[in-house]
C-alpha cells in the first residue's frame, strides 16, 4: 500500500511537472481537512506528516494540559502529557499523536478536490515563475485555435494570447502553425497566469538577430536602434565594439544567408541593416539609403534634418507612401524634410535674389537725405506754377478762327441719286424646270389632266394677242 502511494506521488509530479515536495505538501493539506470533519473538533489545529522514503502518514493534534479532560479530542491530562514531555504544566499546549485508523467516504471525497485544488495552486504558481523569468525573450509555440481575431498559442505547460493588436498585418494564420512570438508579459489571473505575446513588437526582431548572430549575442556588435513597421519594411542601426570588424556585414552574412533566415521568418518583411553613426547628418544619411543624398541642412533648435536628393531618386529617398523617410525619422529621432536638388537650388536663387533686392533698398534708404532745406529758389520754383494756373481765361491769346461759310463748303457732303450708285444687271432667263422622273406608276397622268393643260395653253395665246392690238 506504502509502495503505491509512493508510485502515485511520483506520477503526479511527473504528469503536473511538480517536484515531490510541492505534492506531498499539497496531499497533507488535503489530508488535514479530511481528518477534521470526522475525528477531531472544528476549532482544532491538527498536522499531517506523510514520510517521503516509506509514505507512511501521521496526524499530530494540539492539546490542552487540563486535571480532569473533558473532551478527549482537545483535552489532555497531566500524567498523559508528562509521558509525552516531563516537564509539561497545567494549561500548556502540546502536540499529540493522533493517527485515525480511517477517513469516511465524505472525508476521501474532500481530500480528492482539495488535492485536485492545491496541485492546480501549486502548477500554476511554478509556470507563473517560469515565464515571468522569460519576459523579453522570443518563444515558440504552436497555434491551437482562433477566436474572435485573437490567437491561443500552445506552449506546452501552458497557453499565451496573440491580441490582434499585436500581429502582423500581412500574415495569415492557421492551426497548427508553428510561430516564433514575444512575451510581453505574464499576469496572474484567477484561472491561472495569462501569457501575452506579440508579432509585431520592435524587440522581437532584436531577439531574432541575437539568436541568428553569434557577433551580436556576444555583444561584438550592437544593435543601436530600431525602427519597424510590421511585416512590410524595418530599418535596423548596428555598431561594432571592436576594431576590425564590419557591423553591417556580420548582420547580412555571407550571401545574406544570415538576414535571410530573419526575413524567412518573418514573413518576407524587408529589412535594412544600416551604419550607426554618432555624427547626426552621417546617421541621416546612412538611415535614408539606397537612395543618395548631396547634402544634409540640420536645425539643431527645431530637430529638423532638410536632405538634398538627385531628382531621379527624390521618390526612393522617400518610400512608397513614405515609408523610407518616416522609418528614417524614427531611427534618428529627428524630423527629415526631403527635397529635390532642382527645388533646392530654385530656394537658394529666390533667397538670393531677396537678399539683393534688400541691399538695394538699404543702399538707397542711405543716400537720400533726412530733409530738404528751404530757400528762395526752391520756394519760387513751386509757386510759379500755381500763379499761371491762376490767370484768367481773358488773358489767354486768342486763336484765330476761319469764316463758317468756308467751313460748311467744305463739311457739306455732295447729293448722289440711286440711278447713279446702282448698276444694271442683265436678266436671266427663267430656268426651265425640270421634272424628275419617278420611278414606277407612282404619279400617272390622267386624260382629264392634259385637257386642263391644252385649254389653259390657249387662253394664254389669246390673251398675248390682245396685248398686242392694244400698244
Amino acid at each position: 500500500m506504502k509502495s503505491d502511494f509512493l508510485i502515485a506521488i511520483t506520477q503526479l509530479s511527473a504528469e503536473k511537472n511538480l517536484s515531490k515536495e510541492i505534492v506531498i505538501e499539497a496531499i497533507e493539506a488535503a489530508l488535514v481537512s479530511a481528518y477534521r470533519k470526522d475525528n477531531f473538533a472544528a476549532n482544532q489545529n491538527i498536522l499531517v506528516k506523510i514520510n517521503p522514503s516509506t509514505g507512511g502518514v501521521t496526524v499530530w493534534a494540539e492539546k490542552i494540559v487540563v486535571e480532569l479532560p473533558s473532551d478527549s479530542r482537545r483535552d489532555i491530562s497531566l500524567d498523559e502529557a508528562r509521558q509525552i514531555k516531563p516537564d509539561t504544566q497545567i494549561g500548556e499546549v502540546i502536540e499529540v499523536e493522533a493517527t485515525p485508523h480511517n477517513a469516511g467516504r465524505i472525508a476521501a471525497q474532500t481530500a480528492k478536490q482539495v488535492i485536485l485544488q492545491r496541485l492546480h495552486e501549486a502548477e500554476h504558481s511554478a509556470i507563473f515563475e517560469e515565464y515571468t523569468s522569460k519576459e523579453g525573450d522570443v518563444i515558440t509555440g504552436i497555434v491551437q485555435r482562433i477566436e474572435h481575431r485573437q490567437m491561443f498559442i500552445d506552449l506546452g505547460r501552458t497557453e499565451a494570447v496573440l491580441p490582434a493588436a499585436e500581429q502582423m498585418r500581412n500574415e495569415r494564420y492557421r492551426v497548427g502553425q508553428r510561430l516564433k512570438v514575444y512575451l510581453l508579459e505574464v499576469i496572474r489571473s484567477g484561472k491561472g497566469p495569462q501569457l501575452v505575446v506579440s508579432r509585431s513588437h520592435p524587440d522581437l526582431l532584436r531577439r531574432l538577430f541575437e539568436l541568428e548572430i553569434p557577433e551580436i549575442f556576444n555583444g561584438i556588435v550592437e544593435i543601436k536602434a530600431i525602427a519597424r513597421e510590421a511585416g512590410y519594411r524595418s530599418k535596423v542601426a548596428v555598431a561594432t565594439r571592436q576594431e576590425g570588424v564590419d557591423p553591417v556585414g556580420c548582420c547580412v552574412g555571407l550571401r545574406g544567408i544570415r538576414i535571410q533566415n530573419i526575413v524567412s521568418e518573418l514573413n518576407g518583411e524587408r529589412i535594412d541593416v544600416v551604419m550607426w553613426d554618432p555624427d547626426a547628418s552621417v546617421l541621416i544619411t546612412n538611415a535614408l539609403s539606397p537612395a543618395r543624398i548631396l547634402d544634409i541642412h540640420l536645425d539643431d533648435a527645431e530637430e529638423v534634418a532638410t536632405a538634398v536628393v538627385p531628382d531621379q531618386q527624390l521618390s526612393l529617398a522617400i518610400g512608397k507612401e513614405g515609408q523610407n523617410v518616416r522609418l528614417a525619422a524614427k531611427l534618428t529621432g529627428w524630423r527629415i524634410d526631403i527635397k529635390s536638388a532642382s527645388d533646392a537650388e530654385a530656394e537658394k536663387l529666390a533667397e538670393a535674389k531677396l537678399l539683393v533686392e534688400e541691399e538695394e533698398e538699404a543702399t538707397v534708404g542711405e543716400e537720400l537725405p533726412a530733409e530738404i532745406p528751404a530757400t528762395a529758389d526752391s520756394t519760387s520754383a513751386f509757386t510759379e506754377p500755381a500763379e499761371e494756373a491762376a490767370k484768367p481765361l481773358s488773358t489767354l491769346e486768342a486763336v484765330p478762327l476761319e469764316p463758317l461759310e468756308s467751313q460748311a463748303a467744305i463739311e457739306k457732303p455732295q447729293l448722289r441719286f440711286a440711278e447713279d450708285i446702282l448698276v444694271s444687271v442683265p436678266t436671266k432667263p427663267e430656268a426651265k424646270s425640270r421634272k424628275k422622273k419617278k420611278k414606277g406608276n407612282q404619279y400617272k397622268k390622267s386624260a382629264d389632266d392634259g385637257i386642263k393643260l391644252r385649254k389653259l395653253r390657249r387662253e394664254s395665246e389669246i390673251d398675248t394677242d390682245t396685248s398686242d392690238e392694244d400698244y
